[in-house]
């Protein structure tokens, strides 16, 4: 299994629109998504700036996602849960990526998606790198902005996986050596996005999401397994010595503030006869998915280990799909709202805003979360404020150098101090039986 795979899937169930026309790197292939997010997939077959195909907005709807893990839309986050408790070691095959080689990242369509960019940036890319104090790998999602034929400089997050093997490597007096993979089947990132404990192999856990059906192979210069049938494979080094500064549009759809970043230095690029280079448009759909449906998965776990009737989370779009949750349990106890909401802010420490409801309430539905707030919350009681707290670093309203931030936690479950019959939703007997076009003419 593979991208080209999911995208026949996507080309069957008329899903994906496939663009001939000449179109740019620079701006226009950012706009084509950008009105099509929510929407289809795009392959934009003729790249003014490139030989190369560019697919975005692959897995730009929940729906996508689910399809791209083998499951349905209620079933996505025990899907992920079952791959994390479940992990199953790929198999190796030859490499299909070895069918071309280059030594100039120019080759590659690197996308502006935005006015005020740093410059053109690689945002699908997958790093792979080993742990050297244990020889595991790892392999996580990193953005990259292109320098020149030769320097990318790449974004890490301090304290995370690859940022512990590059400062390891550094203190050793080496550079870190990476290899980066773009275009590989949805379920490859989904497990690489997953914000593994350290030591434990995240495409382990996208084989299991795949149903075992990954295979890898060797990198010639780093050493490293990746995928087998990736698209695109950029082996090099991440410098030990070398930094530049970079900026980029985050989730929230602002530019995060500038930073220093290590460079890479490329070794060589491997990549398939009529390669697919997949692009990730910053702050919308893709990209907020990718990243928020593992965490969502995450937050359930951390919450339903504390109340086992939890039924479900969500990471809402008016929050990114990063800062707000919704949680749904089914309430037995009064204080057990108070006791998800600790739960939840733990386990997603950028969580802002988190909200409780009852199991009649439909998460996934801002008009519903209103009215549970406004029926059944009273901020005397309800409220939980906690001040001066680890937050995001994406949001611009915190303070982003000390990473502090004020949280709010909502219980908007129902009291079970009164009858329940008080809360009910008044019901229309076999109301979805009914269809309307039977009664008009």
């Amino acid at each position: 299994m593979d991208l080209r795979d999911y995208l026949d899937i996507l080309q069957s169930n008329n899903e994906l629109v496939t663009i001939k026309k000449p179109v740019s790197t620079r701006f226009e292939i950012a706009s084509i998504t950008a009105h099509l997010d929510g929407k289809q997939a795009v392959l934009c077959e003729n790249v003014k700036e490139s030989k190369m195909r560019v697919v975005t907005n692959v897995c730009g709807t929940r729906k996508r996602f689910a399809d791209a893990i083998n499951t349905n839309l209620d079933s996505i986050h025990s899907r992920v849960l079952n791959a994390l408790s479940k992990p199953v070691k790929p198999k190796t095959e030859d490499a299909k990526f070895n069918e071309n080689i280059s030594r100039d990242l120019s080759i590659l369509p690197v996308i502006t998606h935005f006015d005020k960019d740093a410059g053109p940036f690689i945002t699908s890319s997958i790093v792979f790198a080993r742990e050297q104090e244990s020889s595991n790998q790892n392999a996580s999602v990193h953005r990259f902005l292109f320098l020149n034929e030769k320097h990318m400089v790449v974004r890490m997050v301090e304290g995370r996986h690859l940022h512990k093997c590059y400062q390891y490597a550094r203190e050793h007096g080496e550079d870190l050596n990476v290899a980066i993979v773009i275009g590989v089947h949805p379920a490859v990132t989904i497990g690489a996005a997953y914000q593994a404990a350290f030591g434990e192999d995240e495409i382990e856990i996208a084989n299991s999401l795949m149903d075992n059906n990954l295979s890898l192979s060797k990198c010639d210069y780093s050493g490293l397994m990746v995928p087998s049938r990736a698209e695109i494979v950029i082996e090099g080094r991440i410098l030990k010595d070398r930094f530049e500064e970079e900026w980029m549009v985050e989730m929230l759809r602002t530019y995060d503030h500038k930073r220093k970043q290590p460079v890479f230095e490329l070794e060589s690029i491997k990549y398939r006869n009529n390669a697919i280079y997949h692009d990730i448009l910053p702050g919308y759909a893709e990209h907020r998915l990718l990243m928020s449906m593992p965490i969502e998965a995450k937050i359930l776990q951390g919450v339903k280990n504390v109340i086992p009737t939890t039924k479900q989370v969500c990471l809402t779009d008016g929050g990114c799909n990063w800062l707000h949750a919704v949680i749904q349990i089914k309430k037995r106890l009064e204080g057990e709202s108070k006791n998800a909401l600790i739960a939840a802010f733990a386990a997603h420490p950028s969580l802002k805003m988190a909200i409780v409801v009852d199991d009649d309430i439909d998460l996934t539905d801002p008009k519903a979360v209103e009215y549970a707030i406004a029926t059944r919350f009273q901020a005397d009681r309800d409220l939980i404020v906690i001040p001066n707290a680890k937050g995001s670093s994406l949001d611009p309203s915190s303070d982003q150098e000390k990473l502090l931030t004020t949280k709010v936690g909502i219980d908007a479950t129902a009291t079970l101090l009164k009858p329940r019959e008080r809360f009910e939703i008044a019901n229309i007997p076999n109301h979805n039986k009914i269809k309307l076009e039977d009664y008009l003419d």
